[in-house]
């Protein structure tokens, strides 16, 4: 006879909504003003790892909504050109989506490598942006000091990736 399976349903609320409002929380949190030995809260671009994340545990178009808001969301919080984020964002989530195929089953090196360099390329294109918007180009100490947050902020990748990745056996 055989013996029923349990079946670890992972639904759009435990992989895109509740990542999504610790997104925003973490955002709000280190937009806050506070100043400890005179330096500010870092304050990295939280959606980055949700746009790295999403294309590699399920492709879907509620995701692509979702990040598209975060981007907006992040625009009207740091008062920045509008859409540059939402791009930036939107660019990163076609970028591993299109790659998909040949990141699915590398190891956590190469996923490491890819987001630094989805992050990088993110953050060039909304440097390029801002500068053309603005007709003179922003400061790359600021934009440093986003980067390397941003880029520290890997670990959460890597810890969605291996937490939904074939969360649902029903699509094997």
């Amino acid at each position: 006879m055989k013996r029923p399976v349990a079946v670890r349903v992972v639904g759009p609320m435990h992989w895109i909504v509740i990542p999504s409002l610790i997104a925003i929380g973490l955002t709000i949190v280190l937009a806050t003003p506070i100043q400890l030995f005179g330096l500010h809260l870092p304050e990295p671009v939280a959606p980055m790892v949700l746009a790295f994340a999403w294309p590699l545990i399920r492709p879907s178009m509620i995701a692509a909504v979702v990040l598209f808001a975060l981007g907006l969301f992040l625009d009207l919080l740091w008062g920045g050109v509008m859409g540059v984020w939402p791009l930036a964002l939107m660019s990163v989530y076609a970028l591993v989506l299109l790659s998909r195929n040949l990141l699915a089953g590398q190891e956590g090196q190469i996923h490491m490598v890819w987001y630094g360099c989805c992050t990088l390329m993110a953050f060039l294109l909304a440097y390029l942006v801002v500068g053309f918007a603005a007709g003179n180009a922003p400061s790359v100490f600021g934009l440093l000091g986003q980067v390397i947050p941003t880029l520290a902020l890997w670990p959460a990748a890597a810890w969605m990736i291996e937490r939904f990745d074939d969360g649902d056996v029903r699509f094997r």
